[in-house]
């Protein structure tokens, strides 16, 4: 069973239209959640941590629907973009209000786990009013993680990291994901989730642009071309042999190799194999140069 279903959802507020009619199946393992600013990934968030009520459509984790449901909790954490912790308390006590709620059988145990788990214990007993934004960021997950949930929602949850911390974050991610829970998470910064996954769901205007593994997703954008770096034991030879093939728009000589742009992925994939074979040219290295997460996003953004 898939932890998070989503089919044809959609929520809006009067006559502003948030979220529209997507559906998208989340399984386990880590998924980024992409899109710009207004897109509609904050309440597609809530709307999976029951927080809102689809205004069409059906939401289900693990099988039940979150609206109405405190249940779900006992499955899901959720950490919010916006702080959500009470600066008076310690943040010892903040994670063990968290367990608390949760009815775990021993709070303090759970919650000296889980601020161990975020390298938080030199300061768990600070008030949190004095913490940076990112050991904010850090309590905040210690407080999702008490209750050792199945299901993890975050969003934003690097902001105001340092590089060590992100580091530790995605470490810790990477190791929860391999033992079979779902992670979803958003993000604006694309190299996090270039380096986290290669799932995606973006979300452009409310709606569902893109789902599914982003190299897959740019092979398959067929009115755009495609950008390879070709290295090879002659690259002028080569390139000369390429100008002119139906797949190919343009060659242009680099230093590093040749640059060669092509409007079929699998059509140039093929000739280029071949005209090595008939010029006895070694081919030392085919290399996408525009299929990165960013290069995808700026597509399904502008497009």
């Amino acid at each position: 069973m898939s932890a998070i279903e989503l089919a044809n959802v959609s929520r809006w507020y009067g006559n502003v239209v948030a979220v529209n009619d997507i559906s998208m199946t989340i399984g386990p393992g880590i998924t980024g959640l992409l899109g710009p600013n207004g897109a509609g990934k904050t309440t597609l968030l809530n709307l999976m941590a029951g927080f809102l009520a689809p205004s069409r459509g059906e939401l289900t984790v693990g099988g039940r629907p979150s609206w109405r449901n405190p249940e779900v909790f006992t499955v899901l954490g959720l950490v919010p973009e916006r702080d959500s912790v009470y600066a008076f308390l310690t943040g010892y006590d903040f994670v063990r209000s968290s367990a608390k709620l949760h009815r775990l059988p021993d709070p303090d145990a759970a919650a000296r786990r889980a601020i161990g788990i975020m390298d938080m214990a030199d300061a768990q007993d600070r008030r949190i009013a004095t913490y940076s934004k990112g050991m904010r960021q850090r309590i905040k997950v210690a407080a999702a993680l008490v209750h050792d949930p199945q299901v993890l929602l975050l969003d934003e949850p690097f902001n105001g990291m340092d590089p060590r911390q992100r580091l530790q974050m995605m470490d810790l991610l990477e190791a929860m994901a391999d033992q079979g829970r779902t992670i979803l998470f958003s993000s604006h910064i694309l190299e996090e989730v270039e380096r986290m996954s290669g799932t995606i769901q973006v979300i452009v205007g409310g709606r569902l642009a893109a789902s599914g593994d982003f190299r897959a997703i740019r092979r398959l954008m067929t009115s755009r071309p495609h950008v390879f770096l070709v290295r090879t034991s002659a690259d002028r030879a080569l390139g000369a042999a390429l100008i002119g093939r139906p797949a190919v728009t343009g060659v242009e000589l680099t230093p590093r190799g040749l640059q060669v742009r092509t409007s079929d992925f699998g059509a140039f994939s093929r000739e280029v194999a071949g005209l090595c074979r008939d010029g006895d040219i070694r081919l030392r290295e085919v290399l996408p140069s525009d299929e990165s997460l960013e290069s995808v996003f700026a597509y399904l953004v502008t497009s």
